[in-house]
């Protein structure tokens, strides 16, 4: 059984490194999705994985790497066609801001 959350953070978490951060735990994890910045300054990233593996990413995504700093994280159902927005071929991609 797989789980796919959407989630979105908030706190200063653009031009940290927060997207290559999450890129890298979540190949660790083995999990596949994408991460993106948005306009409003938040990241938004979709987890899709064993439901431990999913829910641990969002656990550290309320920590993000040494240099950010997170004021929020929402977590709600994905939906399995926002897959379908992953560069051919990769399992999790890094997509332009929205």
């Amino acid at each position: 059984m797989s789980t796919i959350l959407q989630v979105t953070i908030r706190g200063r978490v653009q031009g940290v490194g927060y997207r290559a951060w999450i890129e890298h735990q979540a190949i660790a994890c083995k999990l596949e999705g994408w991460v993106r910045n948005r306009r409003d300054g938040s990241v938004e990233a979709l987890f899709s994985g064993p439901p431990q593996l999913v829910a641990t990413m969002v656990t550290l995504c309320r920590h993000g790497p040494p240099s950010a700093h997170v004021d929020a994280v929402k977590d709600e159902p994905g939906d399995p066609e926002a897959l379908n927005l992953r560069r051919a071929g990769e399992r999790f991609s890094v997509l332009p801001t929205v």
